[in-house]
């Protein structure tokens, strides 16, 4: 596929820079121990000396500045082409001066050889390029993930009523096929034979699983959880929902535009200083007198030496290095530099609701006594005991939160309905609403009636045919999540909720969370739609999802941030994955942004201003006063600002 070309194709460039940095820093030794000016430096007059050490020295630099220096020779041309000059040309500048200037003098010019420069600055600028580039991670498997939520084989009913599988590709439209319990629906279709309770979390958002009878719909993707049931296929290929999910998934992903990198625009700007400086520079002591030509060029050289960018080249991929590993011990994965330090901007977060700001489990929140002798743990047991011979989520749910099961005899499913069967010598039945408004035994009851307003689903038991207590059931509120929402706004971001529930369930949720809006029984299409309305108002969106269902919206956002416990194509959209399934990570994350875009600015600032002070004295503007830097005094100046800015980064913490 082409996103599978992409994807190789960034692991390649990664690996490449891998390569060239350790083969140059092996390169670098020799280079090292054969340049008299390093081991001066270092105060170290041992070096090796030999007959042809010049011609070793020239031979290892040459081939450290071709093949370390290739990357950057090549983005000089491409940046100069685009008219848009910057790291690239500087770094291409910085080492070409280097390496002209050091040949010229082996070749019997008057000054310093720089190849030990010239080596360490190409080390320096592949070990930061090769940091950055394995920051930054695409969302290329997204719509593969999409797609894998579809079987590979589905069962065909052929007209005799036998069943062979087929592949999937082979399904037309208007065939039958059976779907088996446990089994994802292969294709959109409805349902002509059977019934089952269908799991769309995952597509559409709705918490509860979904009761299937005949001419119901059913979308392909979504898991068959109970029951067997035939399908006739309606929509396959580019028409099938899940076609149309991957399209907008497609759409929103190209349509984000990568946030411009801060230390381009500096290299930009230092890049012109560095060239305007070095050749007034050399002009200026040329037109006082030629016979200060070696010395001019000598001053441009240093002028060009102390400009070299390796703090520059260090100041964001070492950050980001650690910011990124930080981030992970705190259960934070970044997957999108760009979007991460955008941020940081962020003034409005959507949340999805199932998963997210809930639990995602169907379980009891409320157990109502209707008859005094009834006590909540008399009508678990009883209710639990009867269950427990049921894989129905709502049986499920009500067996998990009772603690005393007893025998039960005689036991009987009725789809839809409910269940029955005799426990110590009494009928015992778990009925829908309907079951009793059919049968005459409507239960009015003001806390039934608020909790059916929520969205909770509400059964109830009868003994003897008569109403001694009612469960409700529901998706639950993460504890976390009112501490998120308070946290965010009391740093002056909007919370909204965004969901396919409905607007009962959504206002219940908002309400006990505190959110500032909701907006319910949204299908995918219309979330990512819902998110760009947003922006367009001039809002800066992240949004926070777990489910198929938000990944249009996750990739529209400007940041998308997936709950760990999430579908893989919510993790595969996302620009940061919280592994702690932990809503309230979301304002660590924004605090963490900050801190670390403050952090790239006190590097930048001091990878680039330190030279208005070096620049003019390495230009030799204070020659008058006695005041000359020397190209080695440049170099040992340029290191110790890379020092400077690698402990700085070293310094950086999340906000407690």
């Amino acid at each position: 596929m082409h996103y599978n070309h992409i994807h190789a194709s960034h692991n390649h460039m990664v690996t490449a820079f891998k390569v060239r940095f350790w083969i140059c820093l092996v390169l670098t030794v020799p280079i090292l121990m054969l340049s008299p000016m390093f081991m001066m430096i270092i105060g170290h007059e041992g070096y090796v000396n030999f007959k042809g050490q010049n011609a070793v020295l020239f031979a290892l630099s040459t081939i450290v500045y071709f093949y370390g220096g290739w990357p950057f020779l090549a983005g000089l041309f491409t940046e100069l082409r685009h008219r848009m000059p910057g790291m690239m040309t500087l770094v291409a500048v910085a080492i070409t001066t280097a390496y002209v200037f050091s040949t010229a003098v082996l070749l019997g010019a008057k000054g310093d050889i720089f190849f030990w420069e010239l080596a360490t600055l190409i080390d320096i600028m592949l070990l930061g390029h090769w940091i950055e580039m394995r920051s930054i991670m695409g969302a290329g498997k997204a719509l593969e993930t999409l797609a894998s939520l579809l079987p590979d084989k589905a069962h065909l009913v052929l007209d005799d009523g036998t069943v062979m599988f087929i592949h999937l590709f082979e399904v037309s439209r208007g065939d039958h096929l059976l779907v088996r319990s446990g089994e994802s629906i292969p294709a959109d279709g409805i349902v002509v034979e059977g019934h089952s309770s269908v799991n769309e979390s995952m597509l559409t958002g709705e918490s509860i699983p979904i009761e299937k009878h005949v001419g119901d719909k059913v979308i392909g993707g979504s898991l068959n959880n109970q029951g067997s049931m035939t399908i006739q296929v309606t929509q396959v290929g580019e028409d099938a929902y899940l076609s149309g999910v991957i399209k907008m998934v497609r759409e929103a992903q190209a349509s984000k535009s990568e946030t411009q990198d801060l230390a381009n625009r500096a290299a930009m700007w230092l890049t012109v200083i560095a060239l305007t400086a070095g050749l007034l520079t050399f002009t200026i002591w040329v037109c006082l007198s030629w016979t200060y030509l070696s010395f001019a060029i000598e001053r441009a050289v240093t002028v060009m030496i102390i400009t070299c960018p390796h703090a520059l080249g260090l100041a964001i991929p070492l950050v980001i290095a650690v910011t990124t590993s930080l981030a992970a011990t705190h259960g934070l994965i970044i997957r999108n530099r760009n979007a991460f330090e955008n941020a940081r901007n962020i003034n409005t977060v959507i949340f999805d609701k199932t998963g997210t700001l809930t639990k995602g489990e169907f379980g009891v929140s409320d157990v109502i006594p209707l008859k005094a002798t009834w006590s909540r743990e008399k009508i678990l047991s009883y209710a639990g005991s009867l269950e427990q011979h049921s894989e129905h989520p709502i049986a499920l749910g009500i067996v998990s939160a009772a603690t005393d099961l007893l025998q039960v005899t005689d036991y009987l499913s009725h789809p839809g309905l409910g269940t029955q069967g005799t426990i110590k010598n009494k009928s015992v039945k778990i009925v829908s609403p309907g079951y009793l408004q059919e049968n005459g035994l409507d239960h009015p009851n003001p806390v039934l009636t608020a909790l059916g307003y929520q969205g909770k689903t509400i059964v109830y038991l009868l003994i003897d045919e008569e109403v001694v207590g009612a469960i409700a059931l529901g998706d639950t509120i993460r504890p976390e999540s009112m501490r998120t929402v308070a946290r965010l706004q009391k740093m002056g971001i909007k919370c909204l909720m965004l969901t396919g529930d409905n607007k009962h369930v959504a206002k219940w949720v908002a309400d006990e969370i505190g959110l500032d809006e909701f907006i319910a029984e949204v299908m995918p299409g219309a979330k990512a739609n819902r998110v760009k309305d947003i922006q367009n108002r001039g809002h800066i969106v992240a949004m926070v999802g777990d489910g198929v269902n938000d990944a249009p919206a996750l990739a529209q956002a400007d940041v998308g941030i997936a709950i760990g416990a999430g579908t893989d194509v919510a993790i595969e959209s996302a620009d940061v994955i919280l592994v702690r399934s932990n809503p309230e990570d979301v304002a660590s994350l924004i605090e963490l942004s900050r801190v670390s875009y403050r952090k790239m600015t006190q590097n930048l600032v001091w990878a680039t201003g330190y030279n208005v002070i070096a620049i003019p004295a390495a230009a030799g503007a204070l020659a008058t006063f006695g005041l000359i830097l020397s190209p080695a005094m440049g170099a040992v100046l340029m290191s110790l600002s890379t020092i400077i800015v690698a402990i700085n980064a070293r310094m950086l913490k999340l906000p407690s």
